[in-house]
C-alpha cells in the first residue's frame, strides 16, 4: 500500500484504507517471482486421434514443451503429471533445464506407449486420478495448467479443480479436432485397433448431431471452469501450438 501519486491507475485505489486514513491510497502488485508451473498433460488412448495435422497426443505433447520451456526462460520452476489410462508418473518441480527434459522425457515416453495394438482399456476415471496426484504437488501459489481434451470430466473433476483453484492458479488446454466442430461432408471410416465402423458424415443430420455433441461437451467444460475464473483455452490439431497460444494471450502473429 501507499499513497495515491498523479497517473496512477484509480481502478486500484483501496477504498477502506483511504476512507480510514482520509488520504488516498493505492494499492501494489509486484509480480511473483519463482514460481512453480505444473503441467498436467493427457495422453490416454482418446488421445490418440487426429484428422489434420496431429494427434491429439501430440498437441499435448507440444503444448506441454511449451509450458516447460516458457517456464524455465522466466526463471520458474516446472514440473508435471503425466498420465494414460493405467499409469500416472510425477515429475516434481526443478529450475534447470535439466527439469524440462524430465518432463519432456515422461511426456515422450507416454507417447510411445499409444499405438493401435494396445491392450489398454480407455479409463474416463484417470484424469481425476491425476488432478488428485496434481493436488498433492500444487499446495500453494503455484500455476496448474491442465492439457487435456477433458475425457470424463465430471461432478468430482469440478471438486478437484475447485480445489485445486483455491490456493493456485490454474489453466486449461483443451486439445480439440476440427472434424468434432465441422465434419467433412463424406463418409470417414475409425477404427481404434479392434472394431470398424463407417461414419456416414455425408448426411447433414449426422454432421449436425457430432457438432451438437461437441457444443454441448465444450460448454459443460468452459461453464464449471468459468465458474472458477480458470482461463480454457482451445488448442487444435491444425495450426501452429505456439501461433494459436500467442493469439488466445493476444499477442501478434510473427
Amino acid at each position: 500500500m501507499r499513497k495515491y501519486l498523479i497517473g496512477d491507475d484509480v481502478r486500484m485505489i483501496d477504498w477502506k484504507v483511504t476512507a480510514r486514513t482520509r488520504s488516498p491510497y493505492v494499492r501494489v502488485y509486484t509480480e511473483e517471482k519463482d514460481r512453480s508451473v505444473i503441467v498436467v498433460c493427457d495422453q490416454r488412448m482418446n488421445m490418440f486421434w487426429g484428422t489434420r495435422e496431429r494427434l491429439k497426443s501430440v498437441t499435448a505433447a507440444h503444448a506441454t514443451a511449451l509450458a516447460a520451456w516458457r517456464a524455465n526462460a522466466v526463471g520458474d520452476r516446472i514440473g508435471a503429471v503425466v498420465f494414460n489410462d493405467g499409469e500416472i508418473r510425477v515429475v516434481k518441480p526443478q529450475r534447470s533445464q535439466k527439469g524440462v527434459m524430465a518432463v519432456l522425457d515422461t511426456v515422450v515416453h507416454f507417447n510411445a506407449q499409444l499405438n493401435v495394438e494396445s491392450e489398454e482399456e480407455q479409463s474416463p476415471g484417470s484424469l481425476n486420478e491425476a488432478l488428485k496426484k496434481a493436488l498433492q504437488v500444487a499446495t500453494h501459489d503455484m500455476l496448474v495448467v491442465i492439457v487435456s481434451d477433458f475425457f470424463g470430466v465430471d461432478k468430482t473433476t469440478e471438486k478437484l479443480v475447485a480445489k485445486m483453484a483455491q490456493h493456485n492458479d490454474v489453466i486449461g488446454l483443451l486439445v480439440t479436432d476440427p472434424v468434432r466442430e465441422n465434419p467433412q461432408s463424406k463418409r470417414v471410416t475409425a477404427s481404434d485397433g479392434k472394431l470398424q465402423v463407417e461414419l456416414p458424415f455425408d448426411k447433414a443430420s449426422i454432421r449436425e448431431k457430432v457438432r451438437e455433441s461437441y457444443r454441448n461437451e465444450r460448454e459443460s467444460i468452459t461453464h464449471f471452469m468459468r465458474k472458477l475464473s480458470a482461463p480454457l483455452l482451445e488448442i487444435s490439431n491444425e495450426g501452429d501450438v505456439v501461433e494459436q497460444v500467442r493469439k488466445h494471450l493476444g499477442v501478434p502473429a510473427r
